[in-house]
């Protein structure tokens, strides 16, 4: 199953990150959501377990979120109990229940005060499949991480990560640079589930993809 994840990044032309393995740090997380979102493209999502194991996946989908005047994020009531945490500094982990099932995973950005998220939509899975396939069971592989609710459940991410530092040095939660997509392996579009938002916001092309090969 590992080579599956090395054939899709071969076929997308990925070439490593010149700071693959290293830790995204807070600084680098102070932009604003649109321009966070398709950097995160290539990077590595890791939840590291109690015993030690990483299970990871590559960020291939992300959504921009923010600030208030952005009415398809959280923050356009201000901060409100479930929102604070995007005001807070970059690199904060803002995990939220949704539709009384699923849990989703976003990574707080731009500068502490300035509400913003970047949505993590979708992973190529990398590490730690064993136990993707357990959570993920009677699931192809191509299923295990290619929806926002789904990527959680793979990585067992939930309400627990909220508020989390992702930059801290004892995060079990955090991310690694990994990998580069050229430019003409992106496709941007709207953003998912904003039905009842106004425009221009149901609209703006704030989600970004590395489309996986057909097959």
């Amino acid at each position: 199953m590992e080579r599956r994840t090395t054939d899709l990044l071969n076929a997308a032309a990925a070439r490593p990150h010149p700071r693959a393995g290293q830790r995204v740090p807070r600084e680098w997380l102070a932009r604003p959501a649109v321009q966070v979102a398709p950097a995160l493209l290539g990077a590595r999502l890791v939840r590291r377990e109690p015993d030690g194991t990483r299970v990871s996946g590559i960020i291939v989908e992300t959504e921009a979120y923010g600030p208030e005047e952005d009415l398809g994020c959280h923050c356009k009531a201000g901060p409100t109990r479930r929102a604070r945490v995007l005001y807070g500094p970059p690199g904060l982990a803002y995990v939220y229940f949704t539709y009384g099932m699923h849990w989703l995973f976003n990574v707080v950005v731009d500068r502490e005060g300035t509400p913003a998220a970047v949505l993590v939509r979708a992973l190529w899975p990398a590490e730690g499949l064993a136990r993707m396939a357990a959570r993920r069971a009677g699931r192809p592989f191509k299923q295990w991480t290619d929806g926002p609710a789904k990527l959680c459940r793979a990585l067992d991410i939930d309400g627990r990560f909220h508020g989390l530092d992702l930059t801290a040095a004892d995060a079990p939660l955090f991310l690694e640079f990994a990998w580069q997509f050229p430019p003409q392996a992106v496709t941007t579009g709207p953003r998912v589930g904003l039905n009842t938002v106004p425009e221009p916001w149901k609209s703006i092309p704030w989600r970004w993809r590395v489309r996986p090969p057909r097959g």
